[in-house]
């Protein structure tokens, strides 16, 4: 295990942190409710500024269709560092 020059292991951090407007795809890295055939693209609306389990955040936005449209509001706990940023069919990168 690594450790810092304070003693301590290091936390693992995403690129980013999510914002509203953002659109990301969730898969089972994000957290096992995507995994398989139910990954899917979500726009968020709004981040939760309360603090929950380290690297874990909640996330209220809209699960969308094939074409990008809005079907279903959603609010998701998910890890930050499984997000993955980018467009429908074109993910950017992992946040």
């Amino acid at each position: 295990m690594n450790v810092n020059s304070a003693g301590k292991s290091p936390r693992i951090r995403p690129l980013r942190r999510p914002q509203t407007g953002d659109l990301v795809h969730l898969t089972a890295t994000a957290s096992v409710q995507f995994g398989g055939d139910r990954t899917t693209w979500f726009r968020i609306i709004g981040v939760d500024p309360r603090p929950t389990y380290p690297g874990w955040i909640w996330l209220v936005g809209y699960a969308l269709d094939d074409q990008g449209t809005a079907v279903l509001r959603r609010e998701v706990f998910v890890q930050t560092a499984g997000l993955i940023f980018g467009t429908p069919g074109k993910p950017q990168r992992r946040g």
